[in-house]
């Protein structure tokens, strides 16, 4: 039925009775570099919205006149069977998914020649082509689809919100469980398996991106990867990682010691980036814009960099000249969906704002319920922003370079947690310790 409703809610988008169709190819099996070597099926996000299939070669259409959704399937083989052990049959498809009309791939030119529209409305230059291909004078529109999909997608469903909090619920314990395990001189590898072990006990095999299990000097990286480097005792450990539910994500983020206790420094910035995190949240309802959230999370990190010493001079002309943005240079959340970074953050004709920092936020307009964001502020000792800033003669005079030279190694701190807007106000799908106290007490435990 889910699936059914979003249907229906594109079909509203539509002039009633256009004489028109969607067209949508699913994902096919990736291989490496012309090997054997299958790597892990994902269905394309839109493809899964409409249909529920993630299942390969698959395609939709869309009959805008009649509003019927023809699914067409991959006809398989005895061979195939041999390495994959079984064959579908049309009765199990027809079972499965419900479509409307159920058929082979290969006849998507009788069914487009059956329905015979004026337009077909496509995802990608891909899907275009092969409408094109079928030469016989089908006119592809690759816009309309993309911006009728993300606004169907940015309002999620009660059972989408539903599928977010079980996959909430997995992704929360996988992390709190990984915080009770950490000691120093294991490896960030071991924490990742330990992360997705308990993922897949409980069925979530597809991370939603790729995790970040940095130590040290590494959480000042933003998007590292690589999780190989030894956690040294001493340092904050910074976990943000997620895996689907129903290809529905989670997108969490903790930074804690490792060695079970915050030194003075390391709680410091911990409660700039925590107060941050919780001011912002408080601020979430109906209305409010992301930018004016980014700018305020912004202050309230600075204000508690100055109270460490790491900063200095009027919070005010720090914020006029961007200092926030050497500590903080990503954007302050997200939408999550069916993607991890999901669709919709710019509505069409709105801009990013050219300013440091705030440019790179994924989202820029105001808040509706329905919508899922997350909220991650962070601070982050990163050489290369910083070294230069120590030489620059205005952005120099807000820093304390005695400080600030001593924590190249420090890396970052980083707090995520994952926002339904709703009529009220905001649901909070995230429970995974964050207050300092709690952190604490559960890794010395």
């Amino acid at each position: 039925m889910m699936h059914q409703k979003h249907r229906e809610k594109l079909f509203s988008l539509f002039d009633d009775g256009q004489q028109g169709a969607v067209f949508i190819q699913g994902s096919e099996i990736l291989y490496r570099n012309e090997t054997d070597y299958e790597y892990p099926f994902r269905q394309e996000s839109n493809f899964w919205y409409l249909t529920g299939v993630n299942e390969p070669e698959c395609a939709l259409i869309l009959d805008l006149k009649t509003e019927e959704y023809h699914l067409f399937v991959p006809k398989r083989d005895a061979q195939f069977a041999v390495w994959h052990g079984y064959v579908k049959s049309q009765e199990a498809w027809q079972e499965q998914y419900k479509p409307d009309h159920l058929h082979y791939t290969n006849e998507i030119l009788t069914v487009m020649n059956e329905i015979k529209p004026d337009k077909v409305y496509c995802l990608n230059d891909l899907d275009a082509e092969l409408i094109e291909d079928l030469d016989r004078g089908f006119e592809a529109d690759i816009e309309t689809l993309q911006d009728a999909l993300t606004y169907c997608r940015v309002i999620k469903t009660d059972e989408e919100l539903e599928y977010m909090r079980k996959s909430a619920k997995v992704n929360n314990l996988a992390h709190t469980e990984v915080m009770k395990a950490i000691k120093p001189g294991m490896y960030e590898y071991e924490l990742k398996a330990l992360f997705t072990k308990i993922q897949y006990e409980h069925g979530l095999q597809q991370d939603a991106y790729n995790g970040i299990f940095a130590g040290g000097k590494n959480g000042a990286i933003l998007h590292y990867v690589e999780n190989t480097s030894q956690i040294k005792d001493g340092v904050l450990f910074l976990l943000d990682a997620g895996h689907e539910y129903q290809g529905y994500a989670s997108d969490i983020t903790r930074t804690y010691p490792a060695n079970g206790k915050f030194t003075d420094l390391q709680a410091g910035v911990y409660d700039a980036v925590l107060n941050a995190l919780n001011s912002t949240i408080e601020k979430v309802e109906t209305g409010v814009k992301m930018e004016d959230l980014h700018m305020q999370a912004a202050r309230t990190m600075m204000e508690g960099l100055k109270d460490v010493g790491i900063v200095k001079g009027s919070v005010d002309d720090m914020m006029e000249n961007d200092i926030f943005a050497l500590f903080f240079p990503h954007g302050l959340g997200h939408f999550l969906g069916l993607d991890t970074h999901d669709v919709g953050g710019y509505p069409k004709g709105v801009e990013r704002i050219d300013r440091p920092g705030i440019k790179f936020l994924r989202v820029r307009r105001d808040l509706q319920p329905g919508m899922v964001i997350t909220i991650e502020p962070g601070v982050y000792f990163i050489p290369a922003l910083l070294i230069p800033a120590l030489e620059d003669d205005m952005q120099s005079k807000f820093l304390n370079a005695d400080k600030i030279t001593k924590m190249y190694e420090f890396g970052g701190i980083r707090i995520e947690d994952n926002i339904v807007v709703t009529d009220e106000g905001y649901e909070n799908l995230t429970d995974v310790p964050k207050e300092r106290d709690e952190i604490e007490k559960l890794i010395s435990g």
